[in-house]
């Protein structure tokens, strides 16, 4: 299924460029100041801290549900109204999210937004210890609610951070989809990829989180649709995968080959 889920890799700068001096992270103004420093930065100068080096993955190099698909020949259903546009704003993507070079990643992160296990603190490590400054200036985050920081060393520009419920509870997890996608368009960003919310190990069934993210994001680009670009659902387990490609056929059908 991998060969699908995203085109060829782009080759971004050379291993051997120089990398900008480490910053010893200070109190006061200086996490203002790095802040402000990072908004700054070209591309070119940004790709030199990536923790991936060259191996980030751009918006062009993730296909599209529609070509995805296509290309797998997946059958047709028509439980949702079919819409040409919105089946071109969503992605499912099976791979590391903190090499994703778009405008938000979302951070399924605790309470406290400081760092923990996981898809958190993959996120923290990869983004380098101004993510965690600025999250602890942020005083934490309620459960189903969403907070925004900048990217940092991440190829991705800003991080949504989100508060899944633990166990079952389908309207506190929709809440943490609609919340990051309405950050996402209050700061005029136009792409953003989702981790599995709730799932493992604060024990929400994979099944029932993947069809409370793809009915919220479905939803949601009904009435959105022109402002965002992109969608992704970012998978990393085989059930994942199978679970949305599943039923995003029901959110997302292909128009009819007629």
């Amino acid at each position: 299924m991998d060969k699908f889920l995203t085109r060829n890799v782009n080759s971004g700068s050379s291993d051997d460029e120089e990398q900008p001096s480490k910053r010893r992270l200070t109190r006061g103004t200086m996490g203002e100041q790095e802040k402000e420093r990072y908004m700054k930065m070209t591309r070119k100068e940004k790709r030199q801290l990536y923790k991936c080096k060259s191996d980030f993955v751009t918006l062009e190099d993730v296909i599209t549900w529609e070509e995805q698909a296509r290309q797998d020949e997946i059958e047709r259903t028509e439980q949702f109204s079919i819409d040409d546009e919105i089946i071109s704003k969503v992605s499912l993507w099976k791979g590391d999210i903190t090499t994703l070079e778009i405008d938000a990643i979302v951070n399924a992160a605790n309470k406290s937004l400081l760092g923990g296990g996981g898809v958190d603190g993959a996120i923290h490590r990869a983004a380098g210890p101004y993510l965690k400054h600025e999250c602890a200036a942020l005083q934490g985050c309620d459960t189903g609610d969403a907070k925004i920081t900048l990217g940092y060393n991440l190829p991705a520009k800003h991080v949504i951070h989100t508060v899944g419920p633990m166990g079952e509870n389908p309207a506190r997890l929709e809440s943490c989809y609609k919340k990051c996608l309405d950050l996402m368009k209050e700061n005029n960003l136009r792409s953003i990829a989702f981790p599995c919310i709730s799932t493992g190990i604060y024990g929400y069934p994979n099944k029932n989180a993947a069809k409370v993210a793809l009915h919220t994001v479905r939803y949601w680009l009904d009435e959105n649709k022109n402002d965002v670009d992109r969608i992704i659902f970012c998978l990393f387990l085989p059930v994942d995968v199978n679970y949305y490609t599943r039923y995003s056929p029901f959110y997302f059908p292909l128009p009819r080959n007629d």
